[in-house]
């Protein structure tokens, strides 16, 4: 008997009953964490859902890799689209960022 560790709702892929989304433990993956690390990131699942998450992930690669790519384009479009709507508001951001950094920089800090 085989259990299903991944459920298709709203549009997107979840662990099985749980609200914390595929995508959540596939980046982390893809970055190099190990599953021990992930558990420790999402504590609400188990090893074996993780393990299970990352089997459907290298199964299903080439599909969870466009549904991915395709989520990042459109936070793109989304990111793109609030800047334009408000260009003074993230100009002040950006000063904002810069002098932090030039702060932190010339504190010693990258």
């Amino acid at each position: 008997m085989s259990k299903e560790y991944i459920e298709q709702r709203n549009g997107g892929y979840y662990i099985a009953g749980k609200r914390i989304s595929l995508d959540s433990v596939v980046h982390a993956f893809r970055r190099g964490a190990s599953p021990e690390s992930i558990l420790r990131s999402f504590p609400l699942l188990t090893l074996e859902e993780i393990y299970g998450a990352i089997t459907y992930y290298l199964s299903n690669q080439p599909q969870i890799d466009e549904y991915l790519a395709s989520g990042e384009e459109e936070y793109e479009k989304q990111r793109q689209a609030e800047r334009a709507a408000d260009p003074e508001f993230y100009k002040k951001m950006d000063a904002a960022r810069s002098t932090l950094h030039q702060e932190g920089t010339t504190r010693g800090n990258p």
